[in-house]
């Protein structure tokens, strides 16, 4: 529909509509070689695809039609058109491939992510080239019919098209007269983009609504199975009771994922979205929350389990933060100072521990002379201990339908209580038995229900949730400044676990990741231009592409997270096309026109005017129809919001931006090889050189005179032009 209302017929809308499934039936077949599978992650590159794919057709069918136009046979317009723009769709596709080449090669969890949706978002570019060289002059020659006007919606949609282009064709030369006022333009949103980035909150993976909640249960750490039992069933109880909740279970005591019999977790099943009282995930989770922490005893956390499980411990909150130290007692003395710091954070919820000091227990403490003079060492007293309470398999015993493990341990009686190590002896070296109490006494004291490691090295795991309104990025940052403000010893090393290590790792890869891409881009259309200062002009609206995205992200109040820096990666490709049409259009001009730089920008560019946040070719009868935008999906939403808004801006700002920085960095390029411009020539011939448009290279020609009674009667002309309109 968006195609029909730019090109305003039936076959044209056809043929450059018949590429989309051709490319996607091309992206299919790419996927099944390479083993990829329809996921989240290849389904976003393919709708993103989409607008890539009808790029190129419409930028091949209006270059035609304008051939078509001017009298030109259907075979001859099909042959002159894509002659004449097959470098440029060579030039779009090569470099557009060229800013997903960092992330097809990147390491780590984030190129693990990324690498199926850049692979195939890649493949379908390669395909829309081929097709929109191939198959779209094919079917323009067969299909396409000559101008016969149109009727009256037609007329007026003319008008409107030729209204706004003089309205463009007015500000540009405003801005060509004002460039200095331009320029400073540019170098406010470089300023804007990064001041935004650093302002904007930062997420790794945004919460998704997968339907079901996990709810982590803990009591004190004495509490027995039959009081773990009436306190989970009074939990199910409450959740039940919610409106939003479909299905319950839960389950207590020690499994595969606790080692402890004061835990338990219950899973709940989320009624779907249409049918529930509060659609909102993040809002039932808060809830939740709030009514489960009534029942008194213990503990609930509530958990809306990511898509992407990042690594970590299994914790009862989202993100962790571990502290690792040799000393145990300055271990444990930090833990308790930062977890009750962190707590008081704002926005930090949930924040525990897995140090549980409360567990009672008996040291043993040996009198090594008096052991020695009985023949008795450290190590025969800690294997009579292990086999009398460690449950030690010592044999097997096989039937001839099953096996039997023979446990050695004391009777179940001796282990209710500490006096059951009266019992104990220990055989000497010299074969009599030596009673346990002879050689070591006993001491009760409060010790830690287990002792976890991280690198061999005794570690403390702090978990911690974090309200909606707090991104992951804020929180890492509210902590790194808590340990410089309470003064942790250096001793103690730090470091976040699982989504947070991922998203400290992402971090530091994404600033990279992004720079990458503009370097590979920028060599690139080097290469293919033979310049290095054509690809800075065709790079020059990155920066308010960025700040579009950004101030996107801050309008809705969503946090730059991955999905949202995919599409800032994706921005690059799609900014630098609409830069790439004008740059070609206007080094057209100069070649086939002799114009100078700004007779070029004025000339070419208006032709080349993108519609809204496209970057299509327009002949002066049509203008090339919109990308479809990107839907919003319930995925990931971040994406399409930053790809709309990064173009919303950076289309505007491009459109008169450009031109300004072409012709700037054309007098740099003239001063730095000592070559004058055509307009300041004198009234002699003199040569200006220009970089290639293609490999057979040109040179220009013109003068003075000639130049300014050209650029004078195109004033006249325009300046008629207008009064008649």
């Amino acid at each position: 529909m968006v195609i029909f209302l730019f090109l305003r017929s039936l076959t044209a809308t056809f043929i450059a509509s018949i590429a989309l499934p051709i490319s996607i039936i091309g992206t299919f077949a790419a996927m099944y070689a390479l083993g990829f599978s329809l996921n989240n992650l290849s389904l976003m590159a393919l709708t993103l695809a989409v607008g890539f794919v009808v790029d190129d057709a419409i930028v091949m069918l209006e270059n035609i039609v304008r051939h078509r136009e001017k009298g030109l046979s259907g075979y001859e317009a099909a042959v002159k058109g894509s002659r004449e723009i097959g470098f440029t769709i060579l030039s779009m596709t090569i470099s557009l491939v060229a800013v997903f080449i960092p992330v097809i090669f990147m390491g780590g969890m984030l190129g693990r992510l990324l690498n199926e949706f850049a692979l195939t978002i890649t493949a379908a570019i390669l395909v829309s080239g081929v097709v929109s060289l191939t198959l779209t002059p094919m079917l323009c020659s067969r299909l396409l019919k000559g101008h016969h006007g149109g009727g009256r919606l037609y007329r007026a949609s003319e008008a409107f098209f030729d209204g706004l282009l003089w309205v463009y064709d007015t500000a540009l030369r405003w801005c060509l007269r004002h460039r200095f006022i331009v320029l400073m333009m540019f170098f406010l949103s470089i300023w804007g983009t990064v001041h935004l980035f650093n302002l904007i909150q930062k997420d790794f993976l945004p919460a998704e609504d997968t339907g079901r909640l996990l709810v982590r249960t803990e009591a004190s750490i004495d509490a027995s199975y039959d009081a773990m039992m009436g306190y989970s069933a009074e939990i199910a109880r409450l959740a039940a009771q919610d409106p939003n909740i479909a299905v319950v279970m839960s389950r207590v005591g020690a499994s595969f994922s606790s080692a402890n019999n004061n835990q338990g977790f219950l899973l709940l099943t989320l009624k779907p979205r249409e049918a529930r009282p509060e659609p909102e995930i993040n809002k039932i989770v808060q809830n939740l929350r709030r009514k489960l922490n009534a029942v008194a005893g213990i503990r609930a956390f509530v958990l809306n389990p990511p898509s992407i499980r990042v690594g970590g411990r299994l914790s009862n909150a989202d993100y962790q933060y571990t502290m690792q130290d040799l000393d145990l007692d300055s271990l444990y003395r930090w833990v308790g100072i930062m977890q009750q710091e962190m707590a008081r954070l704002p926005g930090f919820q949930d924040v525990t521990t897995d140090l549980k000091i409360g567990s009672p227990a008996v040291m043993l403490d040996i009198d090594r002379d008096r052991a020695a003079t009985l023949g008795v060492d450290a190590r025969q007293i800690e294997q009579a201990l292990a086999g009398a309470f460690g449950s030690r398999k010592v044999s097997t015993i096989y039937t001839s339908s099953s096996q039997y493990a023979v446990i050695l341990e004391v009777l179940p009686e001796m282990q209710q209580s500490a006096a059951g190590l009266n019992e104990i002896y220990v055989r000497s070296s010299s074969g009599k038995l030596v009673s346990l109490n002879t050689v070591a006494t006993q001491r009760r004291e409060v010790a830690p229900l287990q002792v976890n490691h991280q690198g061999q090295l005794p570690a403390v795991t702090i978990s911690f949730n974090l309200a909606p309104d707090v991104s992951l990025g804020t929180a890492i940052d509210q902590v790194r400044a808590l340990e410089a403000r309470i003064g942790m010893p250096p001793t103690i090393s730090t470091s976040f676990g699982g989504t947070a290590a991922a998203f400290e790792a992402s971090m530091a890869n994404m600033g990279l990741l992004l720079a990458m891409a503009i370097l590979v881009v920028y060599l690139v259309l080097g290469v293919l231009y033979e310049s290095y200062i054509h690809p800075l002009t065709i790079l020059s609206g990155l920066p308010a592409a960025g700040l579009g995205a950004l101030l996107a992200l801050m309008a809705f109040g969503m946090p730059l997270t991955l999905y949202a820096f995919v599409g800032i990666i994706v921005l690059v490709g799609i900014v630098k096309k609409n830069a790439i049409m004008m740059i070609d259009f206007a080094l057209e001009a100069q070649r086939n026109e002799g114009k100078s730089p700004e007779e070029g920008d004025l000339r070419s560019l208006p032709h080349a005017l993108p519609p809204d946040h496209d970057d299509h070719v327009c002949s002066p009868r049509r203008r090339a129809a919109n990308r479809p935008r990107p839907r919003r999906r319930r995925r990931g939403p971040r994406l399409g919001i930053t790809v709309v808004g990064g173009l919303a801006v950076s289309q505007v700002i491009t459109l008169f931006l450009t031109p300004v920085i072409y012709l700037y960095l054309d007098k740099l390029q003239r001063m730095v090889t000592g070559t004058k411009s055509a307009t300041a020539a004198t009234s002699t011939e003199r040569s200006w050189p220009l970089n290639r448009l293609s490999p057979q290279g040109f040179t220009f020609s013109c003068t003075t005179r000639r130049a300014s009674a050209r650029r004078r009667s195109t004033r006249r002309e325009r300046k008629h032009s207008t009064r008649r309109r």
